[in-house]
């Protein structure tokens, strides 16, 4: 009898730890890193670019043109996709559709094929790139791997898990010098997994959380640079690869 309750209390023990784990990994992964105000306030409409929400996507569509050009963004993990809406909203304001995708989960591991979904819904846009933040950049670039689709990849302190060496499109790689998550070495160390001819852009003095708006990112370095300098530099790099696809 005494070993019949022993078994029943270690089946109660895992039954529970069952229950518990995802509830657990759940509660984690939502509770995001929060936009800063400067984030929630690019959110607003003005008179360059119309922002709006469709689908669970952050929509950005410049006023003084008809959009051909598009990018499609996978935030950073557990990061709020508000956070990057003031990249989003000046990158739309050079003239180019921009899309965040936001992720279940917070975590583009969860959401790697939503380009996709994105990509059938703007169908006046001839010409895409995927981007994202630290594992949103990875996602994008595991997308990237099975499209026919998507001409370019931008990946902001983040690199491809994935050799994309002989895939037939443009990249670029920005980077912070002070990244704390993302080590300098180790997006330079990836970069051979990258389409031929990708591009390397190093932030001096930049760091992880300046690829965002929300805060500091626990482990990362202070930054040397102002946040809307890193912001500058991440969306004028980005606009370019825009450029070289839309041709």
């Amino acid at each position: 009898m005494r070993k019949f309750l022993s078994w029943k209390r270690l089946l109660g023990a895992f039954l529970l730890l069952v229950v518990l784990l995802p509830v657990g990994f759940v509660l984690w992964a939502n509770d995001a890193l929060p936009p800063m105000p400067e984030a929630l306030a690019a959110l607003e409409s003005d008179a360059q670019v119309q922002v709006s929400e469709s689908n669970g996507w952050y929509v950005f569509t410049p006023t003084a043109t008809q959009p051909t050009t598009g990018l499609i963004f996978y935030p950073g993990g557990r990061v709020d996709a508000r956070a990057y809406a003031p990249q989003m909203h000046a990158i739309a304001n050079a003239g180019y559709l921009t899309v965040i995708a936001t992720m279940p989960l917070n975590l583009a591991i969860f959401g790697v094929n939503k380009a996709a979904d994105v990509e059938q819904a703007f169908p006046t846009i001839q010409h895409w790139a995927v981007a994202g933040h630290s594992l949103g950049g990875s996602m994008a670039a595991q997308f990237l791997s099975g499209s026919t689709i998507t001409q370019g990849l931008v990946l902001w302190a983040s690199f491809s898990a994935i050799d994309l060496s002989q895939t037939p499109v443009k990249a670029v790689s920005i980077y912070g010098t002070n990244d704390g998550v993302a080590a300098p070495q180790s997006v330079l160390d990836s970069a051979k997994l990258l389409p031929a001819g990708a591009t390397l852009v190093p932030i001096e003095g930049g760091n992880h959380s300046g690829f965002g708006w929300y805060g500091l990112q626990p482990g990362d370095n202070e930054a040397t640079i102002s946040r809307e300098e890193q912001n500058a530099q991440t969306v004028a790099a980005t606009v370019a690869l825009l450029a070289s696809i839309s041709q």
